[in-house]
């Protein structure tokens, strides 16, 4: 089934999408008969696996279950993302596009962001409630509505001007790179039994970077609905 030209404009462009791995994954799936629309909501699964060792990582206290969390919960976030690239690649390099595929594309992601950076709100330093800056805000939480938030800026700007924004600092592909890396770091530090942060510093840059992304989109947004230059974006 070919895929609607207004769900192609919705595409991020990756240059992993081009890689041989992808194209051979994606040609496996699509043989293996497993939907684009299967493998989107797949990645909601990967992603409450995130949240689950995020949720336990944070408290552990022996070796092995301090590295079966913090890199199960890197592992399931890169498997989130491997989802995300392989359902577009399936429905339309694959030919197994649907017409609800922009729902299944697009709806999903919004559940993930949120279990993923909640979860990580819940991990750091193994205290019991949420990661907080300045003992106030709740970051985890603050995280998964800012980028809730991009994507609904982005959405928004699409059926206004017909053209999707991905620009950042904080779209999806740079939350996800900012809080692997900040999990490796409090890994170690959990490790080797130092002051943990860095799952505190990621977060507040996912969230600070967040609101710039948002600002951004929605300045670009205006300026062109302002000039009628739809182009702009």
């Amino acid at each position: 089934m070919s895929v609607p030209e207004e769900h192609l404009a919705s595409r991020r462009s990756l240059k992993s999408r081009d890689t041989r791995w992808a194209h051979a994954l994606a040609g496996w799936l699509a043989r293996s008969g497993l939907t684009p629309n299967a493998i989107s909501l797949l990645s909601v699964v990967f992603a409450g696996g995130a949240m689950a060792c995020f949720m336990v990582a944070g408290d552990q206290s022996s070796l092995t279950g301090i590295l079966a969390a913090w890199l199960g919960a890197l592992v399931c976030i890169q498997m989130r993302l491997v989802c995300n690239l392989m359902d577009g690649m399936v429905a339309v390099e694959g030919g197994k596009g649907s017409p609800v595929g922009a729902i299944y594309n697009d709806a999903p992601d919004r559940v993930a962001d949120v279990l993923i950076m909640v979860g990580a709100g819940y991990s750091g330093a193994g205290d019991p409630g949420v990661v907080k800056l300045f003992h106030v805000i709740p970051l985890g939480w603050c995280c998964a509505v800012t980028a809730v938030w991009t994507a609904y800026i982005r959405v928004l700007g699409a059926s206004l001007t017909g053209k999707h924004d991905f620009r950042g600092p904080m779209a999806k592909q740079h939350r996800m790179a900012v809080l692997c890396g900040g999990l490796l770091i409090e890994m170690i530090q959990h490790l080797t039994g130092h002051e943990r942060w860095g799952i505190l510093l990621a977060l507040t840059l996912i969230f600070f970077g967040g609101l710039w992304t948002c600002w951004r989109r929605l300045s670009v947004m205006a300026q062109a609905l302002r000039s009628g230059d739809k182009s702009a974006l």
